[in-house]
């Protein structure tokens, strides 16, 4: 390479460099503006560097003036036209951009959200990202709403079911202190019987908020299945006995589990309750446990008559009741039953566990004739 190239190419570098210097700072000033004003300075920094890069080669060529003005004409309609090209990138940039913030606004609203996805890729993947989110604010906002439905239902069932009792146990406690009670006895046993329920019933709101609290206190150590499935069916078998229910099922042989004895014990004879409070009388409840590649998988399967499919999403709330084939309905005595809490506790307890549970219609052809509840745990 000769000298005269060398200093050619040093010129033609100091000219950019130096042009390069003032657009950083020029671009340093304008940080805060609109991007269209950024693209339109690559522009101007471009077309400039390659101006004074020519005007100082064509003084070390000694060009002729006519000659150096070709070349700077040359030079300053290129950037012209690259000042004009940014202009309208710039602009296209700006308005798809507006689009984007309109889009993130929409997310505040409840209600559909329409992506429009304009411009370049990555502008799109955005508008599909916003897309994803709002679809997740949807469900949090149901989500949301079923909470505080279920908030609501529960300080009405309970409002009930303590109301009830109470007015019950004050009549009876007037009648036995005036003297008036026929069977002062009986007016004791049933006292008794509403104190359990209500303490009951205590007792499942303090275990339910400990679970929503986050600490409820799990101790694991190593239990039997099928000594737990055991002794829930014949903790429930008086119960399904009274309502003419038959009680059924299998565990497969030595299955353990790494578990809270206590709570574990308490899910399975929830779900069994529930499935005979569920199950008209001469039907069946079935108690079903294996093991599944990922741990160990218990199904509780009743004669409820099936659960709607708008309903699925709710079985689990705290206070949710059901509906048609799963409408509240009376124990034997006449008493009203539960607040709806032993299924909102299950789920808690299994959660707890780092276990999932469900539940499904079980079907004879097309129509549901009952539930099944699955829950699975890990092996340890």
């Amino acid at each position: 390479m000769s000298g005269d190239e060398l200093q050619v190419i040093g010129v033609a570098a100091a000219s950019a460099v130096g042009v390069g210097a003032v657009g950083l700072g020029v671009a340093w000033l304008l940080r805060r503006r609109s991007i269209r004003w950024q693209l339109s300075l690559v522009a101007v920094v471009a077309a400039l560097s390659v101006l004074v890069g020519v005007v100082g080669a064509a003084q070390l060529m000694f060009i002729s003036q006519h000659d150096w003005r070709v070349v700077a004409l040359v030079a300053v309609v290129a950037g012209v036209v690259s000042l004009a090209v940014a202009l309208a990138l710039g602009a296209a940039i700006a308005h798809w951009s507006a689009s984007l913030r309109e889009d993130a606004r929409q997310l505040a609203r409840p209600g559909p959200y329409e992506a429009r996805g304009r411009g370049p890729a990555e502008f799109r993947e955005l508008s599909e990202e916003l897309t994803r989110t709002s679809e997740k604010l949807e469900e949090s906002r149901a989500r949301e709403a079923r909470l505080e439905g279920s908030r609501r239902e529960l300080i009405s069932w309970v409002s009930h079911d303590l109301r009830t009792p109470l007015a019950g146990m004050r009549a009876m406690t007037e009648a036995l202190e005036d003297g008036m009670a026929p069977d002062p006895e009986r007016y004791r046993t049933q006292i008794r019987v509403e104190v359990d329920r209500m303490v009951r019933m205590v007792d499942d709101l303090f275990e339910l908020s400990r679970i929503h609290a986050g600490v409820l206190r799990i101790e694991p150590e190593t239990v039997l299945v099928g000594d737990l499935v055991s002794e829930a069916i014949a903790g429930a078998d008086p119960v399904a006995r009274a309502r003419s229910i038959r009680l059924g099922g299998s565990v497969e042989e030595g299955i353990a589990i790494t578990a809270d004895p206590a709570g574990l014990s308490r899910v399975i004879s929830n779900l069994l309750m529930n499935a005979i409070r569920h199950t008209p009388a001469d039907g069946v409840v079935e108690i079903h446990g294996r093991t599944v590649p990922d741990g160990v998988e218990l199904s509780v399967t009743d004669g409820c008559g099936g659960i709607d499919a708008a309903d699925m999403a709710r079985v689990f709330d705290v206070a949710w009741q059901g509906e048609p084939a799963r409408t509240p309905a009376q124990e034997e005595d006449g008493r009203v039953r539960g607040a709806g809490l032993g299924l909102a506790i299950v789920k808690g307890i299994v959660e707890a566990h780092r276990g999932v549970i469900g539940v499904e219609n079980v079907e004879a052809g097309t129509v549901p004739v009952g539930c099944r509840f699955l829950v699975r745990l890990p092996a340890s």
